[in-house]
Order: C-alpha cells, then sequence, then structure tokens
C-alpha cells in the first residue's frame, strides 16, 4: 500500500485503468476491435439514430474536439455513417449501419462479462454500493469535468 492508494484521483485512475484493459481483453477475445469510447458512442447513437456529433460528444461525456476522431473510426470499420442534417447544415446526422448493429448484438455478451469482471472482487451489494457511489461522485463533479455529460438529448441540444 503506498499513500497514494488514500487520494481519490489516484483510485480513480488505477480502477479505470483496469476497466479499460478487463474491456480491451474480453472485447478482443470475442474477436471486435473497439474502444470502450467507440463502444459508448455506437450504443448511443443506436438508442438515438440521428444525433449530430456535439451532441453525443455531451451525451458520452467526451470532448467535442476528440469525438470527431471517435467518430472517424467508427465510419472508417463500417459501423456509422454520416449524413447531412435536415435541420443544420453545419452538422452531419449519425447512423448506425446494419454492420454497426451487428457489432453491437454481437459484442453484448462481452461487455457484459467486462463488467462482472471488473466487478469480481465485490459482494452483490458492495458492487451496488459502489456503483451508487460512483454515480453520486460523477454527479457532483460533472460541471467540473473538461468534458461534462448531459443527462439528456435535451440538455445536450439546449447548450449548443
Amino acid at each position: 500500500m503506498t499513500e497514494n492508494d488514500d487520494k481519490p484521483g489516484h483510485l480513480a485512475r488505477r480502477f479505470q485503468q483496469i476497466a479499460v484493459a478487463v474491456f480491451h481483453a474480453a472485447v478482443e477475445e470475442a474477436g471486435y476491435d473497439l474502444t470502450p469510447v467507440q463502444y459508448a458512442a455506437l450504443t448511443t447513437i443506436g438508442t438515438q439514430p440521428g444525433i449530430d456529433q456535439a451532441t453525443l460528444a455531451g451525451l458520452i461525456a467526451y470532448d467535442r474536439t476528440t469525438i470527431t476522431g471517435v467518430v472517424d473510426r467508427l465510419v472508417q470499420k463500417g459501423l456509422l455513417v454520416r449524413q447531412a442534417s435536415r435541420t443544420d447544415r453545419r452538422a452531419h446526422a449519425l447512423q448506425i449501419t446494419d454492420e454497426g448493429h451487428r457489432t453491437l448484438d454481437g459484442i453484448e455478451p462481452a461487455v457484459e462479462a467486462a463488467q462482472r469482471i471488473i466487478l469480481a472482487g465485490l459482494s452483490n451489494a458492495e458492487a451496488a454500493t459502489l456503483m451508487r457511489l460512483l454515480r453520486k461522485a460523477i454527479a457532483a463533479g460533472n460541471e467540473l469535468s473538461r468534458a461534462p455529460q448531459q443527462t439528456a438529448l435535451t440538455d445536450a441540444a439546449r447548450k449548443k
């Protein structure tokens, strides 16, 4: 145990490192090539087809500039398409392709397994408490982030 083990920032960073490593291992073993951010983007677009990149960035709490690269890679993989927005000539509506839907369907068991592995050292009650406390801490600090998460499509649209 080091003195950093008493610092929430250090522990959050270590937990995130572990979560990303577990996600990558599970997804790669299942035969997929997606990062956690690409997965978050794909699932969000899947539930809200036609959103633009700025809205997507807000919904997954990702930097608006950097989200372009994430979307670019998903388009290159054939999982997304960009279409001209009907309401804003500067924006592109994002849609999942058939291959993107197949990828989401196929990857889900690996993602669920990764989530179980991430919490494997905890009892069900401890895992539920950790999740509740993480949500509470994130909600309290959300606006301090360089990329605050929007809680709903309307919040993201309002802040454009």
